[in-house]
């Protein structure tokens, strides 16, 4: 069975982005980035929001060659461009090219049936929405929750008011550079 992996950023306060919508406050770091890079190597498919994956398509797939790109930035776009990307969106931006795909309708039920299927894992970026859906169902099996160090005060939170209470055991924790600690979880329900 396929598992589903989380992978969020947060300020210190809950939130995945600042009230504009903006992610300029979480710095990056080149630890940071291989060990996203590690935590993927076992994902073959990305699934996120719309909004999600034209911030992430309009870096990565030329990111590795790009003047002055790092080891770790050439290593993940490499990875990002050998994924399946599905796009969970009411309104697609256009036809399904090369391996990208768009998903319209029954979000879970898509989800439960791919996690049935052959393949490696899926891994969720930020996209609050889809998290919150899967999460809903207990679709997600792990979540990395990378807490960075500063307080938005307001934003879009990663977890949404009236979510479903969860019970979730830490399992691993790591540190990095730039203040940013990685946590990682595993749903007990």
């Amino acid at each position: 069975m396929r598992k589903i992996i989380w992978i969020a950023h947060t300020s210190l306060d809950g939130y995945v982005a600042n009230k504009e919508g903006k992610l300029d406050d979480f710095e990056s770091g080149e630890d940071n980035l291989d060990f996203v890079g590690e935590i993927c190597k076992e994902a073959d498919t990305i699934l996120s929001g719309r909004t999600t994956h034209e911030l992430m398509h309009s870096f990565w797939p030329d990111a590795g060659d790009q003047p002055g790109a790092t080891r770790a930035e050439k290593k993940y776009s490499d990875w990002y461009n050998g994924t399946t990307k599905l796009v969970a969106t009411r309104t697609p931006s256009g036809p399904c090219k090369g391996n990208i795909y768009f998903v319209q309708d029954n979000l879970v039920q898509y989800v439960q049936q791919a996690k049935g299927q052959k393949g490696s894992s899926i891994v969720i970026f930020g996209s609050t929405e889809v998290g919150g859906q899967l999460m809903e169902q207990n679709l997600i099996d792990v979540y990395w929750i990378f807490v960075n160090p500063v307080i938005f005060g307001a934003g879009i939170p990663l977890f949404k008011n009236g979510v479903n209470q969860r019970k979730l055991r830490l399992i691993e924790t790591r540190r990095f550079a730039n203040g940013e600690t990685a946590l990682k979880y595993v749903s007990e329900n």
